[in-house]
Parts: structure tokens; C-alpha cells; sequence
């Protein structure tokens, strides 16, 4: 079956300078979990749309620990459509995050994976056209884990390998789409080993606020959401 192509809606020509109501949608990497400092680079992102003289958009942190796919997919519509103020009735964007969780393997390195490989591009893909249904999509990637600190929680199993794989499910997906999509995995794997464990937590999952300050770097510095700042 041949993906239908749906070409991303540029909010800034359509928009002006009007300030935006966003939604970031997925899991720990959206809610900010590791950084007490600063609250992860969805609240800074926040924050720095407060300041006056800023772009002033809205944006509302919609991150779980733990959600995968499926999780963020139930949820979708329901935060989308209770988002809407004043006289935005609806959200004019979304800011996806999901997939770290699904990679994972339960019990042991060799185990089943949270979602099965190709359970998981039917279901990417499914939470993708209904998003893009909705709203404009961006989407951000996963960052790399600290593999030697495995198992997180005594259970679950991440590596880079099944991380890769997945991730790079979900480019694949969103590029058929014309989803812009945020390579984080790749964009830290290319400072090395040393560089990804010295921005994550001692779980090994988890950014730290050294990781989330480079994330929100990068998203500042990603043209497709660099033209909203």
C-alpha cells in the first residue's frame, strides 16, 4: 500500500507572528525526568517563550515516564482536543517523543522486545497519520543509552543496536510523511562514548541537565522548529 504523503503546513507563513499553542507528546525525554535543575529542554523551551519580547507561544509539557507508542497513540486525541484556549480551539502543533520504551528487551539481554520490531512500524506509523491529521508534526528522536549500565530497573534491557533499529523506524516513517525528524541518536553517538555517558544519568537512560541543555541546543539550532523561536 503506497504511504500517503501529507506535506507539512508552514505555520510561520500562515501564521505570521502570532504566538502558537504547541503540544509536546511521549515520554521521559518530553517530561524532562533526570533533570532537577531545569526541568528538561520542553521546560526551557516553555520558559523561554515566557519571557516578554519573546515569540510567545504556549507550550504544554504532555510526557509520561515510561510511555511507548501505543500509550502516547490513546492518549493523542484526548490532549489534543482538551488543549484548545481562548479562541485557539485546537493546538496548532505537536511535538512528538516516543519509541526509547518499545526497544527495550524484558528480563534478559536476548529477551522479547516491549513491542515486537514489526508490532512497532505498524504502530509508528498509525500514531504518525493521526497526528498528522490533526496538526503540524515534529519529531524528536531518542538519545543513545549508557549500554554498561544496563539493566535499567533490573528488567529492562536497552542497547544501541535495538535502539538503532527502531529509531530508525520512526525516521524512515516520518520521512514518508514529511515529518521533520530530530536524529538525536545520531547527532550523539558522533561525539563518542565518553560524551553520551557524561550527559546522562547514572541509570544510564536518562538525560542529566548537561544532556537536556544540549538537547534544547539542538532543537534551537533544528531549522524546522529554529523558524518558531
Amino acid at each position: 500500500m503506497q504511504t500517503l504523503v501529507r506535506p507539512q503546513p508552514s505555520l510561520v507563513n500562515a501564521l505570521g507572528n502570532q504566538p502558537l499553542r504547541l503540544l509536546a507528546l511521549g515520554d521521559s525525554l518530553i517530561y524532562g525526568y533526570g533533570d532537577p535543575e531545569a526541568g528538561g529542554w520542553v521546560e526551557q523551551l516553555r520558559r523561554r517563550w515566557m519571557v516578554p519580547g519573546s515569540a510567545g507561544h504556549i507550550l504544554y509539557n504532555l510526557g509520561i515516564r515510561g510511555n511507548g507508542v501505543a500509550q502516547v497513540t490513546q492518549r493523542l486525541d484526548a490532549e489534543f482536543q482538551h488543549r484548545g484556549e481562548l479562541r485557539n480551539h485546537v493546538p496548532d502543533g505537536l511535538i512528538l517523543s516516543v519509541g526509547v520504551n518499545d526497544s527495550a528487551r524484558l528480563a534478559r539481554p536476548n529477551g522479547r522486545n516491549v513491542m515486537e520490531f514489526e508490532q512497532f512500524q505498524v504502530a509508528i506509523a498509525h500514531l504518525l497519520d493521526r497526528a498528522q491529521s490533526l496538526c503540524p508534526v515534529w519529531f524528536i528522536g531518542m538519545v543513545p543509552v549508557n549500554e554498561s549500565r544496563m539493566p535499567f530497573l533490573d528488567c529492562f534491557h536497552y542497547t544501541h543496536g535495538d535502539q538503532y533499529r527502531y529509531k530508525e523506524a520512526t525516521r524512515l516513517a516520518c520521512q514518508a510523511r514529511q515529518i521533520p525528524y530530530l536524529d538525536l541518536f545520531e547527532i550523539w553517538q558522533a561525539r563518542g562514548q565518553s560524551w553520551c555517558q557524561n550527559h546522562l544519568t547514572s541509570d544510564g537512560l536518562h538525560p542529566n541537565p548537561c544532556g537536556y541543555r544540549s538537547i534544547l541546543h539542538e532543537v534551537l539550532s533544528w531549522p524546522p522548529l529554529a523558524r518558531l523561536d
